[in-house]
């Protein structure tokens, strides 16, 4: 568990919902919760809110033992749009709260974060959300929301992987009482699965290569949310506590790191969604 800026506890490892919809879905999460995963991560963007909540009702797990996240996108970043988006968020998950709610992404261009930001900071107090975080935020964006707000979030959700390992965020993000969560934890699935390296580590510590890269990633004091919707997998991501990777080992992979690291070219610093 991890205890956040704003005195609530969240789980140490969390299940990622992206593209799970329908009623594949719902057996995907369902299969999750079932395996042991206590945190999910939804967002408005990808549609499936609603699929979440079928989902934890359909599980049996007691609504107070699960931690639900879900993100706002850009388009409602104006202030009363912002509270009707969470609301209408919540109705579609049958939820009276979500335990975590973020910004999805800064878009600077657009410069409404900040009025968004206070959005979610009366939503907390309104008791529509336990805390309330954001996704994406460069250092100029959490300075900003500090200076104009006086509150920083509780958890920054950032794209990390062993080709993008985000060392400077981490170390602002942790330096000013911000947990880091990442998004697309194992590369989605890309190339970085196939890395010679991360083969050899697998071997040496005779563990799958998704399991040394989640395990560096809690190592790194961070929190990882992939997704599988295959329970096999599923339980195999969770299997990463009995073993712990060597500082030499540790290094190996933060070698790996590129400048160009990211999946999609997704900089904060100049892109929108909405």
């Amino acid at each position: 568990m991890y205890k956040l800026n704003d005195g609530q506890q969240i789980p140490d490892f969390g299940f990622g919902t992206y593209k799970l919809n329908g009623r594949k879905g719902v057996q995907s999460i369902v299969s999750a919760i079932n395996n042991g995963y206590k945190m999910i991560d939804t967002a408005y963007n990808y549609e499936n809110e609603g699929t979440v909540g079928h989902a934890i009702t359909e599980s049996g797990i007691d609504r107070d033992k699960l931690t639900i996240t879900s993100k706002l996108p850009g388009r409602y970043y104006a202030y009363d749009d912002a509270i009707t988006a969470l609301q209408e968020s919540l109705y579609r998950a049958h939820l009276d709260y979500f335990d975590l709610y973020l910004l999805h992404w800064p878009n600077p261009k657009r410069g409404m974060y900040v009025e968004a930001w206070q959005a979610l900071i009366d939503a907390q107090k309104f008791g529509l959300v336990k805390s309330i975080g954001v996704c994406n935020f460069l250092p100029e964006h959490l300075e900003k929301l500090q200076k104009e707000t006086g509150i920083l979030p509780a958890i920054n959700q950032i794209e990390l992987h062993p080709y993008f390992n985000q060392a400077d965020m981490r170390k602002f993000d942790e330096d000013n009482g911000i947990v880091t969560m990442d998004w697309s934890p194992l590369g989605r699935a890309s190339a970085v699965l196939q890395d010679k390296t991360l083969i050899a580590l697998g071997e040496k510590y005779h563990k799958t290569v998704s399991q040394i890269i989640l395990r560096w990633e809690h190592q790194l004091n961070t929190i990882p949310i992939p997704k599988s919707s295959s329970p096999v997998r599923q339980r195999e991501n969770m299997n990463i506590l009995d073993f712990e990777i060597a500082n030499t080992d540790m290094e190996k992979i933060n070698s790996l790191t590129k400048a160009d690291g990211r999946n999609k070219n997704q900089d904060p610093a100049v892109y929108e969604e909405f």
